[in-house]
Parts: C-alpha cells; structure tokens; sequence
C-alpha cells in the first residue's frame, strides 16, 4: 500500500469575526463544504477528514463526504488554542503517539479559502513532494510594503516605516517583494508537525497564489465578497 496523503480541515464552532462562521452558507453550501469537495476533487490526496468539537459542523462534514473520525476535545477548540496543537493531536490520535505510522504528507486545507482551486491545491503537494521542506504553504503578493508604505506610531504619534530601508526609495518595485500567507492550503511533514511548535521552525518552502483567489473569510464584508465573486464565476 502506498504511503497516504491525508487532509485536515479544522473547524470550531466558536467564530468572533462571523459567528457559525464554518456552517455558514455561500453560494449554495455551507462554507465547510467548499472545503471539502476541494480536498476530495485532489489528485494528490487519498483521506479526507475533518477536526471539529461541534457536533453540527461534524453531521455537515459527513454529509459532503469527510470522515469524522473522533471529536476534538475542548480545550483545543477555545480562541485562543492554537491550531497546531490540533494538528498534532490529530496525527496522534490517528497516526499513534509517536506518529510511527504517519502519512506521507499531512495535508491542511482550512475552511477560509473558498475560492481556491484545486490547482492551487495540488502545486502544493506537489512542490512539497519536490522538495526536502518540512512545511509548504501558499503566499500571494502583499499589498502593502513594510519597506516602503507600512508604518508603525510611536506613543506621540510619530510615524516611521516598519523596516527603513538602507538607501533612500521613491517607489516600491526598489524593496525587496514581500508577501501574505494565505489559508489555501499547508503541506506538512507529520513528523515534523509532532516535533516542532510552529511552522517556522522547519524549512519552509511557499508557492505564489494569485490574489483572486486568496480572499480570506474573517469578516461578514469577506463572506459578502466571496458570495459576489463565487456568483459572477458562474457561466
């Protein structure tokens, strides 16, 4: 039997930003299903489960097709839990202790991304596949600068760039690019997910989205874009 590629998708029932957030309905399905079908339409992945302390969210995730296969405990599901504590406790309780029997490529594929597709998915896998990273995640390109137009205020309000620059620039294309993390997708090793206490800790390796396609839900006014954008894709 081949070595498994295996997704997560993470989902509390707590949300502060958009309550139910995970459960929520757009374009048609609950917001958790988009998630799925993406991480079932991969020609990469072999499982597909979902990690959740809710037991609604867990009847929405069986019915779109992912596995629930154990109900994460509570203290990993509070806003302040880190995510990859759940992580971990995931590979543990279906890998063992010693994640001995893990997968080949642990797969995150949060619920936030809605207009991903499963190309952006799958370049993922397969630049972590390509690669010796530890960790592959999807990045786009920043809006804003920290060489350039980002600025932090000093408690007299006095403004100055978050990194000055060495030399004098007049435009942003004379700083070096910086970019945003996205919740498209991360590609993990499990055993380094075990061992480490966060992403950056491991080498890491970042494949370029578009920004189209990158939109974040945190927000009501996010869910109302994505519903804007997911309805004008239609033929």
């Amino acid at each position: 039997m081949k070595p498994e590629i295996v997704a997560g998708i993470f989902a509390r029932g707590g949300s502060k930003g958009v309550p139910r957030k995970n459960i929520r309905m757009l374009a048609g399905k609950p917001l958790i299903a988009h998630a799925i079908d993406m991480a079932r339409a991969s020609r990469f992945i072999d499982r597909v489960f979902v990690s959740t302390e809710d037991e609604e969210i867990a009847t929405v995730a069986r019915r779109y097709g992912a596995e629930v296969p154990f109900i994460r405990p509570a203290d990993l599901a509070r806003d302040e839990s880190p995510e990859w504590l759940s992580w971990q406790h995931a590979i543990r309780t279906l890998c063992g202790e010693d994640g001995k029997h893990a997968w080949k490529a642990f797969v995150s594929v949060p619920t936030t991304s809605p207009l991903r597709s499963v190309i952006d998915v799958d370049d993922c896998i397969k630049m972590f596949l390509e690669s010796d990273a530890d960790v592959v995640i999807a990045v786009r390109p920043a809006g804003r600068n920290p060489y350039f137009n980002m600025v932090t205020l000093d408690d007299k309000g006095y403004a100055r760039l978050v990194i000055p620059p060495l030399k004098t620039v007049f435009c942003r294309q004379d700083v070096p690019s910086v970019y945003d993390m996205t919740t498209i997708a991360y590609v993990a090793r499990p055993e380094f997910v075990l061992r480490a206490d966060s992403i950056f800790q491991g080498k890491v390796m970042a494949r370029i989205m578009p920004s189209e396609r990158s939109l974040d839900i945190d927000t009501e006014l996010d869910l109302e874009i994505a519903e804007f954008l997911l309805g004008r894709a239609k033929p």
